[in-house]
């Protein structure tokens, strides 16, 4: 997936680097996140309720083993948000937004089986003169013709 800001386009980005830390680490079966995330995260969910896998792995529900997050894509949004991407097949589609602050995970939003777009709503000079612009969108290859809901996400 193509970049969508000057800062997701290298890939010394420390945002990035957190994120991908962090996947890294869980699919080793390495438990030393604590580092990587706040101890207060703030966590939505959106998708079938039976599949909050990733908060079944970093509470130690799951391992490693039960459900692997490997992502296609990792790509930094603006200042704050970073977005994994994933799927495997054509019957499991995940997105991660992840919020970090001062270098570590404070927010997260994991959509399931489910499209997102994510739009910059801050900036009222571009929103009134063309609407809000596009961060990023949902872009699952193999999954293009799947019917799923779709979702906006405001930042």
């Amino acid at each position: 997936m193509e970049a969508h800001s000057a800062a997701a386009a290298s890939p010394e980005n420390p945002k990035i680097g957190t994120v991908r830390r962090l996947y890294e680490a869980l699919a080793a079966g390495n438990r030393r996140i604590s580092g990587l995330i706040a101890s207060d995260l703030e966590w939505w969910f959106h998708g079938p309720q039976n599949c909050h896998y990733m908060m079944k792995t970093l509470t130690g529900k799951f391992s490693a083993a039960d459900f692997k997050f490997e992502p296609r894509s990792i790509d930094a949004v603006d200042d704050e948000c970073v977005i994994g991407e994933g799927w495997e097949g054509d019957q499991v589609y995940w997105v991660h937004v992840w919020t970090l602050q001062n270098g570590v995970i404070t927010q997260f939003r994991e959509y399931f089986n489910t499209w997102l777009t994510v739009k910059d709503l801050r900036r009222p000079l571009v929103r009134c003169m063309s609407g809000a612009a596009t961060l990023w969108r949902s872009n699952p290859q193999d999954l293009a013709k799947r019917s799923l809901p779709e979702l906006m996400l405001a930042i």
